[in-house]
């Protein structure tokens, strides 16, 4: 079946125009790589597949690999499968998260477990890591499928700490970074630390690369938690409020609760540990992390992991990649203005 996915203006609409316009023609070879691997003779595959690939996310991750390939000058072909890889990975944790999570919505519309079950969900993400995994063997640098299969283990690793930490108002704030650079962060260090090891970099920018996209990654998730209780449904994707709803401990929590007074902590307690919310609860919730700067202060963290991410690149001379990926740290961060 055919499939059309909309990659440029969404790109552009995100305020990264720069680093779409750098890797474009190979984003268009990733799109073909994506098409044809979702293909399948059980029908059920390619329709709950497609159904998120084609919700209109920003394939941050694989432009990453793709221009951070190009900021090391790689200049064969291996970074356009690797990139189509790295998208096939985040796609199916999206899809294994919405069950975890119980999630109704993502990107805007129904979540995948609501119209085809939380089975197929599951399975369908399974899919999707095995393609991804055939096409990095088929680049056949074992550096770089150690790279993305490591990331693959973490990024598991951090969804079980996650459902440890969940409803645990003792969380700490170095409990729940340990849980995001694990989560959300593996993947970006990955997806940026291949391109300078297809192109035989030495390792000082390998490191570079994959501290940058770690940094980035931190400041993202940072900056989504942020939104949930401070943002919107459109610019999240998903309903205002979830992560309160779902009892996850996310850091405007930690910050509130360490900084609130008994009867705040003891709200706390209720809605998320104990999971007893009423109508009115959400509001509180938001009021109760204004009143401490919890947001704000979540915000400015997420700015100071997205200043190390630029120091990173610093070893890199200046160029349009460089540049490109520059802004996607100013993007990143933004999205809470």
């Amino acid at each position: 079946m055919g499939v059309v996915i909309p990659l440029g203006e969404t790109a552009q609409e995100a305020g990264i125009g720069k680093l779409w316009s750098l890797v474009r023609a190979d984003m268009e070879r990733v799109n073909q790589a994506i098409v044809a691997r979702t293909g399948s003779d059980v029908a059920m595959i390619p329709e709950v597949a497609n159904h998120l690939i084609e919700s209109g996310g920003k394939r941050l991750r694989p432009m990453m690999t793709l221009a951070a390939a190009g900021l090391c000058g790689y200049a064969g072909d291996g970074h356009v499968k690797l990139a189509a890889s790295v998208e096939f990975m985040h796609t199916a944790t999206l899809l294994h998260d919405d069950v975890v999570d119980q999630s109704d919505m993502r990107r805007g519309k129904l979540a995948a477990r609501m119209l085809w079950g939380n089975e197929a969900s599951v399975l369908v993400g399974d899919f999707l890591l095995g393609q991804a995994f055939r096409m990095m063997v088929e680049v056949g640098s074992l550096p770089c499928l150690s790279v993305l299969a490591d990331a693959a283990a973490v990024i598991a690793e951090g969804e079980v700490m996650q459902i440890s930490a969940a409803k645990d108002t003792a969380t700490t704030e170095d409990d729940y970074v340990a849980v995001i650079r694990a989560k959300t962060a593996a993947l970006f260090a990955a997806a940026c630390e291949v391109g300078p090891i297809l192109a035989g970099r030495p390792k000082a920018e390998m490191a570079a690369c994959r501290a940058y996209g770690t940094n980035l990654g931190i400041a993202f998730q940072l900056i989504d938690d942020a939104l949930d209780y401070g943002g919107s449904s459109s610019a999240l994707g998903k309903n205002v409020g979830d992560d309160f709803r779902e009892g996850k401990i996310t850091l405007p929590v930690v910050l509130s609760f360490r900084r609130g007074s008994p009867e705040e902590r003891g709200f706390w307690s209720r809605t998320l540990e104990k999971g007893e919310i009423a109508e009115g609860d959400l509001e509180t919730a938001i009021a109760t992390m204004r009143r401490h700067r919890a947001i704000e202060d979540t915000i400015e963290r997420a700015r100071h992991y997205g200043a190390m991410a630029r120091d990173a690149l610093e070893l890199f001379p200046a160029s349009d990649h460089k540049a490109a990926l520059l802004d996607v740290v100013e993007f990143c961060v933004r999205r809470a203005n």
